[in-house]
């Protein structure tokens, strides 16, 4: 979603706002602006449509400075509004209050209709307008920003990540965190806001990480936090952050995407690393607690969106194949709108990549609340807090016995160390893929499926349910595991010819069986995300029921077959398609003989993948697919219209 940057200094803080936005280009944009409070304390604005070079050169074509020691910028992506210069932020208020906004004000129409009444004019057709507005008027009743804006955000409902300045106030930046993400970066004598800490490594590693209802006064010389809801100081910690400036930077690959694939056996060596021995899962990579916790669970929910819906789905076929444990999966956007129930004793799993995904944070949210609701002796429904709504948001639980205490723990798989999601649950796992910054994601894929497979595997083995042997053999397939993603990117120049066929393609249609379904379902989102190929997957036993009536010499059909029980069963699809006309691309084992019965384009995959392994070696081959199919479609890979990297607003 939409990028904030923002900075005081004690020098021109242009190029650092510049740079942090170039930085922030992956989350997703259509537009962009920046506002400084110049040498003459005066208000200047640039906003531009397009990439942030377009922005660059409507500052160079000013004819004169465009500098300051303190500003805010912005990429939008647009929710409220069409895309236009006008939408763009930052937004300003009579000339003298200047916002930057992540999020959405749910009750800004009722807040424009009061505004309008009282006089203001509105310039855009953003829900962000009536935030300066706002802070307009409270200024009209104060001399101080950071009151302003607390008395503000008071009216406000919804999400928001705020950067606020004023003119005639050049010695103070205000910042203000709910529901969406906010950082601040420490300096020495400068400090700085960011949407995420990428955008400011060049100028620190040294980071606050504000959570919600924080509220925050940025001097030159210090950090003052204030809790909107206390209106008391409060405290957060300083913390380094390990990542650098190189380890966001392309090197000698074209695009992030195709970089990020090729970091995954590093990514995967780091997600293992400490947690894992010759011959056994250490449980306590979970937490402390985690044995404990693990032993009193009978099932597992797990509740994602996206990429990570799918890294769930392949954790049902795991859990309940594996360690016979029952295991459901839903998406974030669909459990927080229905009354779904939840059996005591239930391990509750949230994953995403960003840890700040608005449906999965809500997930989590109602889970909590329910408990809440249960220790103090209140009823059991539990309110989503995005929206204040009780009457969509009820949330059941089966217990035993109207006394038994509530056993719901929470569990987290999130890539980043400060996320709302990692500070939320009881548990929480980090993956340690590193930032990703391809709205495709892929390395972030993958070490969510190494984390859940070592869930699995500690849960199995914390109840008995897998015996050293099993625990072992799957302990050392995960270690085999770089060395067989690495034989997979071996394949490029063989997928980089098949992806020629799809020059003129406009649809694809995938098919797995068993883990490979889950696995066909993110190849073809990956297709979809970066080509603009209409793609769809659907298990391979369903091609009767219905998707064989599309199968032409225009359908491209991607069959993943690795070498198992089903394997037969998949051959049999297979001819069915090849008796219609179909164009087959078969990725299979190079133990199996597909090949050498059809006239199918194949491509021998890795052997010696088992249960766990297979389905992640796979997806490498799907996504080195769908990179190679964007470049022949010359879509724009890293950033795929219409789409942003960390969906943190509905």
């Amino acid at each position: 979603m939409c990028g904030i940057v923002g900075g005081i200094a004690e020098r021109n803080v242009a190029p650092i706002l510049m740079e942090g936005l170039r930085r922030l280009e992956y989350r997703g944009y259509d537009s962009s602006g920046m506002a400084l409070l110049d040498a003459d304390n005066a208000l200047q604005r640039v906003r531009s449509m397009g990439k942030i070079k377009q922005l660059e050169n409507k500052i160079e074509a000013l004819g004169g400075p465009f500098n300051g020691q303190i500003g805010i910028a912005h990429t939008r992506w647009a929710t409220h509004g069409v895309p236009s210069e006008n939408n763009a932020h930052p937004h300003i208020c009579n000339n003298k209050v200047a916002v930057v906004h992540n999020g959405i004000i749910e009750n800004y129409q009722s807040l424009k209709t009061r505004q309008l009444e009282a006089g203001y004019r509105f310039t855009s057709e953003t829900d962000t307008e009536v935030v300066a507005h706002e802070i307009y008027q409270q200024l009209e009743e104060t001399d101080d920003l950071l009151d302003a804006v607390m008395q503000s955000l008071k009216s406000f409902e919804g999400a928001y990540a705020l950067g606020v300045m004023a003119k005639g106030d050049s010695d103070t930046l205000v910042a203000a965190r709910k529901g969406s993400p906010l950082v601040i970066g420490v300096g020495i004598g400068e400090h700085f806001i960011a949407s995420d800490v990428s955008a400011l490594l060049p100028v620190t590693q040294n980071f606050i990480f504000l959570e919600d209802g924080d509220v925050a006064r940025l001097t030159r010389g210090k950090v003052e936090i204030f809790s909107v809801f206390t209106g008391e100081r409060v405290e957060r910690p300083v913390k380094h952050s390990n990542l650098n400036i190189t380890s966001v930077e392309l090197g000698a690959h074209r695009h992030y995407m195709h970089k990020e694939i090729y970091d995954q056996p590093q990514a995967v060596i780091d997600t293992l690393e400490g947690r894992i021995t010759q011959d056994q899962v250490l449980v306590s990579s979970f937490g402390p607690n985690a044995e404990s916790i693990f032993s009193s669970i009978n099932r597992i929910y797990i509740i994602a969106c996206g990429t990570s819906y799918h890294a769930g789905m392949v954790a049902k076929y795991w859990s309940e194949d594996i360690i016979g444990v029952p295991c459901q999966v839903e998406v974030a956007s669909e459990f927080r709108y229905r009354n779904p129930v939840i059996e005591n004793h239930t391990l509750f799993v949230t994953i995403s990549q960003s840890g700040e995904t608005a449906d999965t944070l809500a997930a989590l949210h109602q889970l909590k609340a329910l408990r809440q609701s249960q220790s103090t002796g209140k009823s059991r429904r539990a309110t989503d807090p995005q929206s204040g709504n009780d009457n969509l948001n009820d949330v059941s639980v089966i217990t035993q016995s109207a006394s038994e205490a509530l056993n719901i723990p929470t569990l987290s798989i999130c890539n980043v160390a400060e996320s709302s999601l990692t500070r939320e649950a009881d548990l929480t796992f980090l993956t340690h893929a590193g930032p990703e910054i391809g709205v495709a994601s892929t390395k972030a894929f993958t070490t969510q499926l190494v984390a859940l497979a070592l869930l699995l595997t500690s849960v199995g083995k914390v109840q008995s349910r897998l015996d050293d042997g099993r625990e072992a053999k799957i302990a050392g397939g995960l270690q085999k595991l770089p060395n067989l993603i690495t034989q997979a990117l071996g394949h490029e120049d063989e997928i980089r010819r098949i992806s020629e066929d799809f020059a003129d393609k406009q649809h694809a249609l995938f098919l797995g069986r068993g883990t490979m379904f889950p696995i066909a379902l993110e190849g073809a989102l990956k297709l979809k995300e970066i080509s603009y190929i209409h793609a769809e997957a659907y298990p391979a036993g369903e091609l009767k029921h219905g998707p064989l009536a599309l199968i032409d010499e225009m359908m491209p059909v991607i069959a993943i077959a690795p070498l198992d029980d089903l394997l037969e069963k998949l051959k049999s699809n297979l001819q069915e398609v090849k008796a219609r006309g179909g164009q087959m691309i078969v990725f299979e084992d190079e133990r199996s003989d597909i090949s050498s019965e059809t006239s199918f384009s194949v491509v021998k995959a890795t052997t010696n993948v088992g249960r766990i392994t297979a389905p992640i070696t796979y997806n490498i081959l799907l996504q080195l697919l769908s990179y190679h199919v964007a470049l022949i479609k010359g879509t724009d890979v890293d950033q795929p219209r219409n789409l942003a990297k960390s969906v943190t607003v509905e």
